[in-house]
């Protein structure tokens, strides 16, 4: 098996929002809260500056993420600190169980440490335990549950929900 992590690019579109439908029909499936459609701009956006990211196993893209360097809206004062956050992890369904958040973990480590960051974050739904536990496996710590900092400049899925914030200290 060959594993690759690269930046996506502008053809890998598609294949994105294919994989964010998935996800969004799969979070419908099983719990109340679901992401609401992501708007292509942003998306291009995060492609062109090579924030959008993909696994590939042996050519095929098995998952696909987000990083920032930068989450005020979400991170409110904390942001100050030099930081990795990822976003929107999303698996192609033939790929589920493979353990891609630890693999995402590991990269982004040593993406972050190659960066100077001191931090690795992400949120969820302050309500996901499913999730909560992946991400303590992974090797967060759970900081507990709060609002976003400013929900109106977030992606609509935002506005009326509680977050559970993650982090990883990097030495």
């Amino acid at each position: 098996m060959n594993m690759e992590f690269v930046n996506c690019d502008i053809s890998d579109v598609e294949t994105i929002f294919g994989l964010y439908d998935v996800a969004i029909a799969h979070q419908k499936m099983v719990s109340d809260q679901h992401w609401l459609p992501f708007d292509r701009e942003l998306v291009v956006q995060e492609i062109e500056e090579k924030r959008q990211w993909k696994i590939l196993i042996d050519g095929e893209i098995a998952c696909v993420f987000v990083t920032a360097y930068s989450d005020p809206h979400i991170w409110g004062e904390r942001d100050s600190d030099p930081s990795v956050y990822i976003h929107r992890i999303v698996t192609n369904p033939n790929f589920r169980g493979k353990g891609f958040v630890q693999l995402i973990v590991e990269w982004a480590k040593i993406h972050a440490k190659a960066l100077g960051k001191k931090f690795l974050r992400l949120d969820t739904w302050g309500d996901n335990l499913r999730l909560q536990g992946i991400y303590i496996d992974s090797g967060f710590t759970f900081l507990g549950v709060g609002m976003p900092a400013n929900p109106s400049a977030l992606p609509r899925h935002y506005s009326t929900i509680s977050l559970g914030f993650y982090e990883i200290r990097l030495n």
